[in-house]
């Protein structure tokens, strides 16, 4: 039996079968406490943005909403506890835009993010900073593609994993520049900022509050950023679609998500409840402060989010060669 067909039956037997019923069951959540799951360590970006929300939700619906973090396999175990769960908004996810790459990338998957979940609310967006070492003679982002297109292949950059957001973001880049970069991973963030500022390798993506110090020390050089729109962070810096790529966007994205076939009143209601959390000033300075901009959009439009990124992703691991393992 597939995920959704158990699923559905398990509506079935919580809601009966009269749209009344439904209605009433509804007003009266959440009548207990509501567990988030986030599917990776205490600490972390998703953990951060993941339990201000909790907070806010808490607050505003009268009952406690907690984190429960589930880390492990690339953030897989979180997520598939939540595909299996009762399909009740007792349990929910927050997770980052890994949902959508672990299936393109790993073949233990077991999920499909398309069919398994119910999208709530896309909560925040974060991109991450092209920079590179001094030693490097680009300037500009113009430069770099410049000097990549006079010597292919010669320029490397690093990343935390292949397939990881930085990995990812670089390999459209090299794609949509016409450009070609060699890939060198890195087992985490750390060990590939610090050979970059060793010049071990020449450049590489990675988010704001990991590599901010670095630029304002002037150990390293920003040349854009992978977003829609400039930092406030770094105002000084385009984004790489200003900066010579038109049409580039490759952001990291914190969203919260019901397992698939929730009642669509409780998904609303949800939903109304986080477009109001973030969109209140004392929420969205702390994002902000944390290198993330609040979003809060209807359950469709996230839905068409992660449609549209299962696209273009998949589309990038086959022209970057890389096959599910």
């Amino acid at each position: 039996m597939t995920v959704n067909r158990r699923r559905s039956l398990q509506t079935l037997g919580l809601l009966g079968l009269g749209p009344s019923a439904l209605a009433a069951w509804a007003q009266t959540y959440p009548a207990r406490p509501v567990k988030i799951v986030v599917p990776s360590a205490p600490g972390g970006g998703t953990d951060i943005v993941g339990r201000l929300l909790a907070q806010s939700l808490g607050k505003a619906l009268g009952q406690t909403f907690f984190v429960e973090n589930k880390a492990g396999a690339g953030n897989l175990i979180g997520i598939e506890f939540v595909a299996k769960a009762p399909a009740d908004a007792y349990t929910l996810l927050f997770v980052p835009s890994t949902l959508v790459l672990n299936p393109i990338l790993y073949k233990a998957a077991k999920y499909d993010p398309v069919k398994d979940f119910a999208p709530i609310a896309l909560a925040a967006t974060t991109p991450n900073i092209l920079v590179v070492h001094p030693g490097v003679k680009a300037a500009t982002l113009r430069d770099f593609i410049g000097l990549a297109k006079a010597a292919p292949g010669s320029l490397n950059y690093a990343s935390a994993g292949v397939g990881t957001s930085p990995h990812m973001a670089m390999e459209l880049f090299a794609s949509m520049a016409g450009v070609q970069l060699q890939h060198i991973p890195y087992k985490g963030t750390a060990p590939a900022v610090s050979d970059l500022l060793g010049g071990q390798v020449s450049a590489m993506f990675s988010n704001a509050l990991t590599v901010l110090p670095m630029i304002q020390s002037g150990r390293l050089r920003a040349l854009a950023v992978s977003g829609t729109k400039r930092l406030a962070l770094l105002p000084e810096v385009p984004t790489v679609a200003e900066a010579g790529v038109p049409r580039y966007v490759a952001e990291q994205w914190y969203g919260l998500l019901a397992p698939a076939g929730t009642p669509p009143e409780l998904v609303r209601l949800l939903n109304n409840q986080a477009v109001q959390a973030l969109a209140s000033p004392a929420l969205r300075d702390k994002l902000l402060s944390e290198g993330a901009d609040a979003v809060g959009n209807s359950p469709q439009q996230f839905a068409e989010l992660i449609r549209d990124d299962l696209a273009k992703w998949t589309a990038v691991a086959r022209r970057a060669g890389i096959e599910a393992e």
